[in-house]
């Protein structure tokens, strides 16, 4: 019961505050949609360049953590995609889209507060390790995948044009290819230059935690209630029991083992709705997995917690 209190509620207080914020006319739906772009399109950004900018790559990138994390998570999408097909009778394009709702944990606006709740500042290296290729594994394998189901028959050179144009006019990719870019070439960032970015960096996770709130008021519970379960079930119980079997069998560290399974664990992120709305496939199921996944997460992110302080 103190996790929930101390970790978990404080956090999803803050989304709560954006709810109730623009449920009662206090804030509006196009306030909210700003400060979400804000939050998307530059405060994480910057977040996201300056850790991967200063991260230890050799000592972060642990094979264990991220062959567990992402053999996990490409299992999940794969389970989400030919789940729809095969037991709701989805067309591929919409399969896509819920294969990609049970790929996307939400790992940066739930995922680091609640870890960092948790354990800590220091141990977020995991966490970061995970982020830094994140956006680009699941927007490139979502991506890939629908890319490949809308233009059957076409040539591969039309499927490759939409693939790389939608990777790189992603924010999130491009400050993670920056970050990696610098932290390699070992530049150095100009003081004032850091100090700027992190003041913006500084806004990312409470902005981002209450336009979260506010964004959810307009995901209305509609769409196929069978399907939302599945995607529930797949996104809060079964990537992070994957992450589990299999850091346990690699004797992953204690702090990466912890980073993967909490990761995993998290509720399908709004980039969920995002990818769903920009091919306009599935996106009321889309848009209600992240409503009801998020309330659920309490209650699973909790259990989780629970069982990893017993581990």
């Amino acid at each position: 019961m103190q996790t929930l209190l101390d970790v978990i509620l404080p956090v999803f207080l803050v989304i709560g505050f954006g709810y109730v914020a623009v449920w009662r006319g206090l804030f509006s739906g196009a306030g909210i949609d700003a400060l979400m772009r804000f939050t998307q399109h530059f405060a994480i950004p910057c977040l996201l360049f300056q850790a991967i900018a200063g991260i230890d790559l050799g000592a972060s990138f642990d094979p264990a953590l991220l062959g567990s994390f992402y053999a996990g998570a490409a299992t999940c999408f794969a389970a989400g995609l030919f789940g729809a097909r095969l037991f709701f009778g989805r067309a591929w394009e919409d399969c896509v889209a819920i294969g990609f709702c049970c790929l996307f944990s939400n790992s940066v606006l739930l995922g680091l507060p609640i870890a960092e709740r948790a354990y800590g500042a220091d141990a977020l290296t995991g966490n970061y390790a995970i982020i830094s290729i994140h956006s680009p594994f699941c927007y490139g394998l979502g991506i890939t995948a629908m890319e490949v189901v809308r233009n059957r028959g076409k040539s591969p050179l039309v499927m490759l044009r939409g693939i790389l144009t939608a990777m790189f006019s992603n924010a999130l990719v491009l400050a993670i290819a920056l970050g990696f870019i610098v932290n390699l070439s070992g530049f150095a960032v100009p003081g004032v230059v850091d100090d700027a970015l992190s003041l913006v960096a500084r806004a990312a996770l409470p902005a981002a935690l209450f336009a979260l709130g506010g964004v959810l008021l307009q995901y209305k519970p509609e769409g196929d209630s069978r399907t939302i379960a599945m995607i529930c079930a797949i996104a809060l119980l079964l990537h992070p029991s994957i992450v589990w079997i299999l850091g346990t069998a690699q004797d992953m560290p204690q702090d990466a083992f912890r980073s993967g399974v909490l990761t995993a664990a998290m509720a399908p992120g709004v980039n969920s709705y995002i990818f769903a709305n920009m091919y306009g496939c599935a996106k009321r199921v889309a848009a209600s997995s992240v409503l009801f996944a998020t309330g659920l997460s309490v209650l699973t992110v909790w259990f989780w917690l629970e069982v990893l302080a017993g581990a």
